[in-house]
């Protein structure tokens, strides 16, 4: 895939925004961390916005061969740039909340958060690609079950499920970053990997291209959505502090 999406396009599109990510949460002052979350965000939410309100009504006026080539060009790349954006804009988002404070006892939440998110997700991959017999899925489901479970377990027992007075704010964002995080890498993400294998195959079915293609489009508006109600939280509690 990352022969497709042009391979120095692929390695900038992860690589550029984990490593602005990795220097704001370790070296990086608490501006830079915003900077780094907020413009992670902004380019998610556009990506997503403009799919939907733009390339979306564009595209579905398009012939069904002039848009399975857009797709077959677009969604390389966008299996690359997307899930890294989304990854750096919560995890960003995250560790800055604990580190200005208003996300204090975070351990035991992120624990559940990671556990029962990437759980559903896994689930979720296993069903799309019908993975539930084969063991490399069933290691991975494992990996990701047993890992997250023990941090939540060694979370739980230091510090207890206590919350910050904006409890209900809180929990709130993690409710949408729980909807945002599943069906980002529960539905778009292998909606990407079933049109890269499409493409791969000796006689590629431009319709199926085309109709995963619109599916994530119109996915990406519901996306979107949940982007903008999670701004409007994230400024509350940014002008609402604890």
């Amino acid at each position: 895939m990352a022969e497709r999406a042009n391979p120095a396009f692929a390695a900038g599109a992860v690589g550029i925004p984990l490593a602005a990510f990795l220097l704001a949460a370790t070296v990086g002052s608490v501006e830079t961390h915003i900077y780094v979350h907020v413009m992670a965000g902004v380019l998610w939410t556009g990506i997503d916005l403009f799919m939907a309100m733009v390339m979306g009504p564009v595209l579905g006026s398009l012939g069904l061969s002039a848009r399975a080539d857009w797709f077959e060009k677009f969604t390389p790349k966008m299996s690359f740039l997307l899930p890294t954006l989304a990854m750096v804009t919560i995890f960003a988002g995250i560790t800055l909340a604990v580190r200005i404070g208003v996300f204090p006892n975070s351990g035991p939440w992120i624990g559940l958060f990671t556990l029962v998110t990437f759980g559903v997700a896994t689930l979720l991959l296993g069903k799309v690609f019908d993975a539930f017999g084969d063991r490399r899925w069933q290691a991975f489901f494992a990996l990701v079950v047993i890992g997250n479970g023990a941090y939540f377990a060694s979370e739980l027992a230091a510090a207890g499920m206590t919350m910050p007075s904006t409890s209900t704010i809180i929990l709130a964002i993690l409710a949408v970053m729980f909807i945002l995080t599943v069906q980002g890498f529960g539905f778009l993400l292998p909606n990407e990997v079933l049109v890269y294998r499409e493409l791969l195959s000796s006689d590629p079915d431009k319709e199926r291209i085309s109709r995963l293609g619109m599916r994530n489009a119109k996915l990406s508006g519901v996306q979107g959505f949940f982007q903008l109600a999670i701004i409007a939280l994230m400024v509350y509690l940014r002008w609402n502090p604890p």
